[in-house]
């Protein structure tokens, strides 16, 4: 079955990690009432058995879980990186897991996934498949780009198909390492300045959103930490892509790589 338009893509290699990430896929199609597409991207002949039947099972498994969401599968040819850019470009959104250990060794490796997800042009979500969802709020990183609405209305979005709180995290730093360290008065201000302006953030979206309980905080931190630390019982952090983070000329695809790698929930990275 070819992939239909704004469907949620899961891409699979046939590992168990990738089975997880597909089924959170499928969880995620029944919150936005969406079909899913389970797509395995081959870029070796002789495997195509392995493949169709990889792919097969995964696909089964999902309906099993989401039997009211119209679920495809699809074995396409090509690198898989290259693949699965070119299905996100017309996909609501692309899952992949954060590893890969099945027949395919090098098809969803971390890199491979967490690369996926600095070069789309939309949406990706990597999910690990070791971690239980719990009942925390949606994480949101807050930054100065001109593209933070992006990432805002994804993590509103989420938070409300899921009916839970969602939490906007502005990480900072004093400033730079040859500058003294500010005095206590000095370090309090400019906490209070930040929070408001992550307050005025948010503002316009919990107008849009007027049931949902939505909150921002400020924290003296390293982004990665500090988000890392916010959405320990999150069931989806969300970050933005080649924003400003938390420090003056770190671009945020930097911080997504990070959280990418040590957060404990599935990340969205949005561009």
């Amino acid at each position: 079955m070819s992939q239909p338009e704004n469907a949620i893509v899961a891409g699979v290699d046939g590992s168990g990690r990738a089975t997880e990430a597909a089924l959170w896929a499928a969880e995620e199609a029944r919150h936005h009432r969406a079909p899913l597409h389970v797509l395995l991207v081959n870029d070796d002949p002789a495997r195509s058995d392995f493949a169709a039947k990889a792919v097969h099972e995964a696909a089964a498994a999902c309906r099993e879980v989401v039997p009211d969401v119209e679920v495809g599968e699809e074995v396409r040819a090509g690198h898989p990186i290259e693949g699965l850019l070119r299905a996100e470009e017309v996909a609501r959104l692309l899952v992949l897991g954060s590893r890969g250990l099945g027949g395919f060794a090098d098809a969803l490796l971390g890199s491979v996934s967490a690369e996926v997800a600095t070069r789309a042009t939309g949406s990706v979500v990597v999910v690990r498949g070791d971690v239980e969802h719990t009942g925390g709020p949606v994480v949101v990183g807050l930054d100065e780009s001109p593209g933070i609405d992006n990432a805002l209305r994804f993590a509103f979005e989420e938070a409300a198909a899921r009916g839970c709180e969602l939490l906007a995290v502005q990480a900072w730093h004093e400033a730079g390492l040859l500058a003294p360290p500010l005095l206590p008065a000095e370090r309090e201000e400019a906490q209070l300045r930040i929070e408001q302006h992550a307050h005025r953030q948010l503002s316009e979206w919990t107008h849009r959103y007027p049931g949902l309980p939505a909150r921002a905080v400020a924290v003296l931190a390293h982004p990665v930490p500090a988000l890392v630390d916010a959405a320990a019982t999150s069931p989806l952090l969300v970050v933005g892509h080649r924003g400003s983070g938390g420090f003056s000329g770190l671009f945020l695809g930097s911080v997504a790589s990070g959280v990418l790698h040590h957060a404990r929930c599935p990340v969205a990275v949005v561009r």
